[in-house]
């Protein structure tokens, strides 16, 4: 096989473990954003706190889609549910593309 064609496989090899990397690492901070207003919520961090207020703004703007699917009496619950949802579908389609990615 001549150099070149080792070095063009090489090179692709590095774009698409590259693309992978940055697939994974977005899935990891949004479901990273979820589960720490989870953990939040559940500790009655201070709402009105700067910090507190921007991570439940962020996981309300990547949990959109997935507000009150579940409707449960108890508010933990409700929270962990509609954002926990979407934490673990993140990780496992952010992973799951990820290996597709990296396997091209």
């Amino acid at each position: 096989m001549p150099p070149n064609a080792r070095h063009g496989r090489s090179r692709r090899g590095a774009v698409t473990n590259g693309a992978a990397t940055v697939i994974r690492t977005i899935a990891d901070i949004a479901a990273g954003f979820l589960g720490l207003w989870i953990l939040l919520y559940l500790l009655n961090a201070n709402q009105e706190n700067a910090f507190v207020s921007f991570v439940q703004s962020v996981a309300d703007w990547l949990a959109w889609w997935s507000q009150d699917i579940f409707t449960m009496e108890s508010d933990w619950q409700r929270v962990l549910l509609n954002y926990g949802l979407p934490a673990v579908i993140y990780l496992l389609v952010g992973h799951w593309l990820a290996g597709r990615v990296r396997r091209l």
